[in-house]
């Protein structure tokens, strides 16, 4: 293969930093709108650099009054957000895990048939079993509590257990023999061998189910029903009047705070991230 011109890289670099700018530009809005004084905010034609940088927007959408609520506890939305997305992804990185071992690394009869239902369970759109889930919870009585945002990560999903399951089968199979032959249990290879040597998958696990709980508003607007339960997402909503008059830089800088983390793991994770998506799949 001959290798690109200086030519052909600089217009595929200029390609990429033209489509960077494109997917950047809601963040970079979100930014500047929430520096902005609210007359800045609806300005015709847009106005992207504030006349003056309104830095205490940040302290007041901690301390906003709602129409309905009155103070937004935000601090305790963060609680609550942290909490269910702790032990979701607990239970997303652990019971995936263990899950897709079974389908990777172990021979049983019908262990093709059941992994290809488990992945036909992709096909059915959430929408279809809302109601029926919603049913099971409220007979269990956690409508309003936290469990039912949490509890279901501990029993498995169809796209992470293939993913796991994908790096699992690129691990020699050698490693487990030698194992087998030192006296290791199934569960003690699991524990000790599979799971140290697959960091970069558990870590793209953690991080888009971390993602998927941290933005999540469906789930929230569903089963919690008091106020002082909700999470960020669901609190982002009583920024908004009732009444008319939106102060959309109080909106735009409490969502760059909700952003915030998300960006910052990201940075701190994306060479593991990478690695765990290059080296998923790469045997099937």
């Amino acid at each position: 293969m001959e290798a690109k011109s200086p030519a052909a890289k600089l217009v595929i670099h200029l390609f990429l930093l033209a489509g960077s700018v494109v997917f950047l530009f809601p963040l970079l809005w979100m930014i500047s709108t929430s520096l902005k004084p609210i007359e800045e905010t609806m300005k015709i034609p847009p106005q992207w650099i504030p006349s003056t940088f309104q830095w205490r927007n940040y302290l007041d959408a901690v301390l906003y009054r709602s129409d309905q609520l009155g103070y937004i506890p935000f601090w305790q939305y963060t609680k609550n957000t942290v909490y269910i997305a702790v032990l979701s992804v607990a239970g997303t990185v652990l019971a995936n895990a263990f899950i897709a071992y079974g389908f990777a690394r172990i021979t049983w009869r019908g262990r093709d048939v059941l992994f290809g239902v488990t992945l036909a369970t992709m096909m059915v759109p959430f929408p279809v079993t809302m109601v029926a889930v919603f049913s099971i919870f409220r007979h269990l009585g956690w409508v309003g509590t936290f469990k039912p945002l949490w509890v279901p990560a501990w029993f498995g999903s169809a796209f992470n257990i293939f993913l796991l399951r994908q790096f699992f089968l690129t691990i020699p199979r050698e490693l487990s023999d030698a194992a087998r032959v030192d006296g290791c249990s199934e569960f003690d290879i699991f524990w000790r061998i599979i799971l140290p040597l697959s960091k970069p998958a558990l870590a793209v696990v953690a991080l888009f189910h971390f993602l998927y709980v941290w933005n999540d508003f469906l789930g929230p607007l569903i089963y919690l029903t008091h106020p002082e339960t909700f999470t960020l997402s669901l609190g982002l909503q009583f920024y908004q009047s009732q009444h008319g008059g939106t102060e959309w830089n109080m909106l735009m800088a409490a969502s760059t705070l909700i952003v915030l983390p998300i960006i910052v793991l990201f940075f701190f994770t994306q060479r593991t991230f990478i690695q765990g998506i290059a080296l998923t799949g790469m045997k099937g």
